[in-house]
């Protein structure tokens, strides 16, 4: 029986969880978008609506990594087996959406050996595990904050290196591996491990909506696509058929999206202002606000830019404080307010 991803335009509300997806759509060095909040808001549904939208990737067919035809990663084994003598056979796929279930057993998220292989003929071969099929694409973990703490481990590895390295019975292994990482969690289900927390990029809150006519749209858009699957997809075609043009375009405009020296130095005054550790808030700002810019269609960043992207992309980076009792996005608002005055005023 064939399944439906719910349309991404079809979406009630959440506006900062969809843009959070789609800048992490345009730029993947954004490092991903972790959305927390109550049950029944729509996280998964939005992350598979996106997978639904995204463009095909072109790969080499004989491929288990996905690695483009012609520009394998120089350790990929697969690629590189024939010296690049022959000329690699393509083929497009979609972009790979992978989930990672909690309970994943090592083997299976890194890869391990593939054992029908060796009780048949007696030959040793890898079975690649979810990190290689998320290659250029996509790793979403549900409940991300009750992940396991060796997957954890694992996963900071692999995304600071963009490499997956095996060696267990008898087998080395190393293949690219470099996904835009997606998590979704309820808080109030505890808390993640700020190694991980910092490796993504945006972190969007979404709540249930307070508004009843958005209550009634979201139950009365959900019961019709439950009803008839196929003709409510074919009601939203059109529109979720823009916002995959739009994307496509972004994704060309974003290498021509320039950065002007006070935007830059907007987003320092404002990272040191909040007193958030290292460089990687400022570039996560500028990276977002490039894909915002470039998303509407434009090729320079704005301090608007800067603005709309700041609560997503540092919220989560800000030190817990005792004395202040206001919640980050507050914390991030306050101190736009103050950095953007101290501006006008020169």
């Amino acid at each position: 029986m064939m399944t439906h991803a719910f349309p991404f335009a079809a979406i009630v509300g959440q506006d900062e969880m969809k843009n959070a997806l789609l800048m992490a759509a345009v730029e993947p060095a954004l490092g991903g978008v972790l959305v927390l909040g109550d049950r029944g808001t729509a996280k998964s549904t939005a992350v598979r609506a996106l997978a639904a939208l995204l463009p095909p990737i072109e790969t080499r067919r004989d491929c288990p990594y996905n690695c483009p035809p012609d520009a394998p990663v120089a350790i990929c084994g697969v690629c590189n087996s024939d010296g690049g003598k022959k000329p690699p056979k393509k083929a497009k796929q979609p972009t790979p959406v992978v989930d990672l279930p909690l309970g994943a057993t090592d083997d299976r998220v890194v890869g391990a050996l593939d054992l029908e292989k060796a009780l048949i003929s007696g030959e040793k071969a890898f079975e690649p595990g979810l990190l290689a099929k998320a290659h250029r694409g996509f790793l979403y973990i549900d409940e991300v904050n009750l992940l396991e703490d060796y997957l954890v481990d694992l996963l900071l590895d692999v995304a600071a290196s963009g490499l997956n390295i095996v060696e267990r019975e008898g087998l080395s292994v190393r293949h690219p591996a470099r996904f835009i990482l997606i998590g979704s969690g309820n808080p109030e289900e505890g808390e993640l491990r700020p190694q991980l927390l910092d490796r993504f990029g945006l972190s969007v809150e979404v709540k249930s909506p307070t508004d009843i006519g958005e209550r009634i749209e979201v139950i009365r858009r959900r019961d019709a696509f439950d009803h008839d699957p196929e003709g409510f997809m074919a009601a939203w075609k059109n529109r979720d058929a823009r916002i995959r043009g739009k994307i496509r375009k972004a994704k060309r405009l974003l290498e021509t999206v320039e950065t002007p020296d006070e935007a830059l130095e907007f987003s320092a005054t404002l990272c040191l202002t909040l007193g958030i550790d290292g460089l990687r808030g400022e570039l996560t700002l500028i990276r977002a606000a490039r894909a915002r810019a470039a998303l509407m269609g434009r090729t320079n960043i704005t301090i608007d830019d800067i603005t709309a992207v700041a609560p997503s992309a540092l919220r989560h980076r800000l030190r817990r404080d005792p004395l202040d009792e206001a919640g980050s996005t507050v914390r991030v608002d306050r101190a736009l307010d103050e950095v953007t005055k101290a501006a006008a005023n020169g």
